[in-house]
């Protein structure tokens, strides 16, 4: 018998289940990851080694960053929105060791763009929360708008520089500044609750902005699809992301699903298909033929 060690054991079994897989099942995996279930969960419902859904999750998630990076171009958008969503990998960033931190562990936030009259997400970034990143997610925005936008971002600093270097004066600019009242109750609503919004702000502006669509609502809306949709997402859970890798393919693949699977239930219909990019409801299986197809 020829001798194999357990790490090439475990990893030729692993690929003989991905194999083996059919695509109805992989699309059952996938839809279950999408509508909120963690990967233990995923794997009590549908049989599958907890390395195999995540194998399947870090190649379908990097095919629709990539997919969505490609498609996602000259967008006819009028109005958008950004803003960004806590989560942490691994631990959070108090608890984070130094050595931790170098493997990517510790808060991460991910700075999201929409289309307010489509409901598109025209881009996202995982990342930090500093100017480097504003600086980079405002670039890419910018490079998949065809024409002049008004742009709605809330009071976080690093925008302003950010936006006036992705756009500079071509663009309809405002920055809604909110602002809060302390919680009345102590301890409790301290950490479970945010403190009450008691007014908003106008700031920085630029250009003409249209005051009745100076709004982030939207935006926030969508911060709650993702808690929802994703249980690495959740608050007070231990269905956090371990990997960064891993954290990065989840959010990829949620607004794969948003993008192109999800009915609106307003727009009737998907915010691809409101854009145009494409013409019909994509079940999950047609995400799995189009990784498929990107990998040949």
């Amino acid at each position: 018998m020829l001798a194999i060690s357990v790490d090439n054991y475990i990893h030729s079994g692993i690929m003989f289940i991905m194999n083996s897989l059919n695509i109805k099942r992989k699309a059952m995996i996938l839809s279950l990851l999408c509508e909120g279930n963690s990967i233990a969960s995923t794997c009590r419902i549908t049989g599958a080694v907890k390395n195999t859904v995540i194998r399947l999750l870090l190649e379908v998630g990097t095919a629709c960053d990539a997919y969505q990076d490609r498609v996602l171009r000259n967008l006819k958008t009028q109005r958008v929105q950004c803003d960004e969503i806590w989560s942490f990998v691994g631990s959070k960033e108090k608890n984070t060791t130094p050595k931790a931190k170098r493997k990517e562990n510790g808060d991460a936030w991910t700075w999201t763009a929409i289309d307010a009259d489509s409901k598109l997400i025209v881009s996202w970034l995982v990342g930090g929360r500093d100017a480097g990143y504003a600086h980079d997610f405002m670039q890419d925005v910018a490079s998949r708008l065809a024409s002049r936008v008004q742009l709605t971002v809330d009071g976080h600093k690093p925008y302003l520089q950010a936006v006036a270097n992705a756009f500079g004066n071509d663009i309809d600019f405002a920055q809604l500044i909110k602002v809060y009242g302390a919680p009345q109750d102590r301890e409790a609503s301290r950490r479970y609750s945010p403190a009450e919004c008691s007014g908003t702000i106008i700031g920085k502006t630029i250009g003409d902005p249209e005051c009745e669509h100076i709004s982030t609502s939207l935006v926030e809306r969508q911060n709650l699809t993702m808690r929802m949709s994703m249980r690495r997402f959740t608050r007070l859970t231990n269905g956090f992301s371990k990997k960064f890798a891993n954290h990065e393919a989840a959010v990829a693949l949620h607004f794969m699903h948003y993008n192109f699977c999800r009915q609106h239930k307003t727009l009737r219909v998907t915010p691809a298909m409101e854009v145009g990019i494409c013409d019909y409801i994509w079940s999950m299986e047609d995400v799995l033929m189009m990784v498929e197809t990107m990998d040949r």
